[in-house]
């Protein structure tokens, strides 16, 4: 068994000050998103072995606020210039490539459109109202957790994943009362 978590990097502001899309920062609310989604890893273990986190400053940072949630969690991280603004094709790569480390839970962070995309089609059943938000969307800062029948990620196949989960930081604001 392998288990994909793909997450969306947090809130950002809406231009970086060099103008490059690619400097876009995490606002307020994306820090303490982040914050948010790292103390929901930590309190739901399994944690990631290897994290393969886009080189955007936003995604970097949210990587950074969320490890700083999960003191125990201690994986690999890999900064992958691939990420940024990956489709479908380089996001599968990126799941086969990690065969060569061989975790058994394997994390993303990255963009939209690309793990939202990946994450439609990955999914082939599971939990059903989690299925059904992320058919929706793939807000900023959630989390998608999808277990696969395999022993080898080279194995990944479309359809194949069975959604865990969805989280997303308004559901856990909103199950706090917040």
């Amino acid at each position: 068994m392998r288990r994909l978590l793909l997450l969306r990097h947090a809130k950002t502001e809406t231009d970086a000050p060099s103008g490059k899309d690619f400097d876009r920062r995490l606002d307020d609310r994306g820090r303490l998103d982040a914050a948010l989604m790292g103390a929901w890893l930590s309190r739901n273990p399994p944690l990631p072995d290897l994290v393969c986190v886009s080189t955007a400053v936003r995604a970097q940072q949210t990587w950074s606020l969320v490890a700083a949630a999960m003191p125990a969690a201690k994986p690999t991280v890999a900064s992958l210039d691939e990420l940024y603004g990956a489709g479908l094709s380089e996001l599968l790569a990126v799941i086969r490539g990690a065969a060569v480390e061989d975790p058994e839970q394997l994390m993303l962070v990255g963009h939209n459109p690309g793990l939202h995309e990946m994450a439609l089609s990955l999914i082939g059943g599971g939990d059903a109202t989690g299925r059904k938000a992320v058919a929706d969307n793939l807000p900023t800062g959630s989390i998608v957790v999808i277990d696969f029948p395999i022993e080898d990620w080279n194995d990944v196949a479309f359809r194949d994943g069975q959604l865990v989960q969805f989280v997303s930081p308004k559901l856990l604001k909103g199950a706090a009362g917040q």
